[in-house]
């Protein structure tokens, strides 16, 4: 009788199993797609820009212990930056829709190469619009610092802030938030400044101020970098 007993016992785990297994199997696919990883940052994209600013650089060396300008359209679209500061040797080097980690990845070649005295840093739109948080990209800013320094030591960084444009005006708040962490940080951190411009767009009573823009409602006309430049100018050649 215990025979039989143990017998069924038998027959009936046995039945079970294919069950657990189904579930086991079920369950599998789930576990993978959690872990998938996000996609890489396409840096890529830059290389034609970068590859010109190098050609540029062997035909035309830009002067040793310089002022670089870096960052996106904003820097890249500033056609009046040698005239706003003459007799400064300024070296441009945007290149429009790029994020700070981009200017840190392409430092061996656009920054280093040129031995800068200031490095002035116009960048960080892009990352929020991208869907990056603040805190993201002030973990980017620090990284650029890091990377900077550590081949520059004496090298000045002076962050230009981020200044709320029409077309992107539900991201002011980010961008504020954004501008006033770094600013906390380069008042504490030796060789490192803060250039305010968020009010610069604004009128009185907080509205997006249009007329400085062009018509993409995002990028700087000719008034928008004349205030631009009125605001960076006190820390050029300083």
């Amino acid at each position: 009788m215990i025979s039989r007993f143990l017998l069924c016992l038998a027959a009936l785990c046995a039945g079970w199993m294919p069950v657990v297994r189904a579930q086991v199997a079920t369950a599998a696919p789930a576990t993978t797609q959690a872990a998938t990883s996000p996609a890489a940052h396409d840096f890529a994209r830059w290389e034609k820009e970068i590859a010109a600013f190098e050609a540029k650089d062997r035909t035309s060396p830009p002067p040793k212990n310089g002022i670089l300008f870096i960052g996106s359209s904003t820097i890249r679209m500033w056609k009046t930056l040698e005239q706003d500061y003459a007799g400064q040797p300024v070296i441009n080097r945007g290149f429009g829709g790029s994020e700070i980690l981009d200017s840190t990845h392409f430092a061996d070649r656009i920054v280093f190469p040129y031995h800068p005295k200031q490095i002035f840093l116009r960048a960080g739109g892009n990352d929020i619009h991208a869907g990056k948080s603040p805190e993201q990209v002030f973990a980017d800013f620090k990284d650029f610092v890091t990377t900077v320094h550590g081949k520059l030591a004496t090298a000045e960084i002076v962050y230009i802030s981020i200044s709320p444009a029409p077309s992107r005006w539900n991201e002011r708040e980010a961008n504020r938030q954004l501008n006033d962490v770094i600013k906390s940080y380069a008042a504490t951190h030796p060789g490192l400044k803060y250039v305010e411009t968020y009010d610069m767009t604004l009128t009185p009573d907080g509205k997006a101020r249009e007329e400085l823009f062009i018509a993409d409602k995002l990028h700087f006309n000719a008034d928008g970098y004349k205030l631009l430049a009125e605001r960076v100018r006190p820390f050029v050649g300083k």
